[in-house]
């Protein structure tokens, strides 16, 4: 079985995964999360936890366009974002100011000396659920940390607030998932 990391960044979920991440650590087989190395219809799983957003709308086609080539018939891609609904959410109540959600919804991550990159956009299971269908995926449901093989890494789909109140807190990632 051919499961994907992309944008794994320092995480290495085991030798039963493929890391690809534009990061230098030893556990990295590739370092292009968008075109991606494999023959077409060969992958089982892709997974890609904060690191889509990191593209704009039009861009996210392209990219969805990429990964649906190289998934199976019936392979998962599996996502998780920032949950733009969650956090208006939280704003809205008065639980946190604005300052609490700019690095979440406006993301900058240094990825080398000489590029910076930024959250190009956000979103909600509605809007994220339409541009899947718009790029041929199906069966789109929600997916809970607990109950996936990976769920034992603690990463970004795991992100709560109050910050690591897993029992009490209100995530804060939308965890979603498709099939080609």
């Amino acid at each position: 079985m051919m499961k994907l990391n992309l944008g794994c960044g320092k995480r290495n979920f085991g030798k039963d995964w493929i890391h690809i991440d534009g990061s230098t650590y030893s556990h990295i087989h590739s370092h292009d999360i968008v075109n991606l190395p494999f023959d077409d219809n060969s992958i089982d799983l892709i997974y890609a936890s904060h690191v889509f957003e990191y593209f704009d709308r039009e861009e996210a086609n392209s990219v969805l366009e990429k990964w649906h080539g190289k998934l199976k018939k019936g392979g998962v891609l599996r996502l998780a974002v920032p949950d733009f609904e969650a956090y208006s959410n939280l704003y809205q109540k008065g639980t946190l100011d604005l300052d609490n959600f700019i690095g979440p919804l406006y993301g900058k991550w240094e990825m080398t000396e000489k590029q910076t990159i930024y959250h190009k956009t956000v979103y909600d299971y509605k809007s994220l659920k339409k541009l899947l269908m718009k790029n041929r995926f199906t069966n789109t449901k929600l997916w809970d940390w607990r109950e996936v093989e990976h769920g034992k890494f603690d990463d970004y789909s795991q992100a709560y607030i109050p910050h690591m109140e897993k029992d009490n807190g209100t995530l804060v990632s939308l965890n979603i998932q498709c099939n080609k």
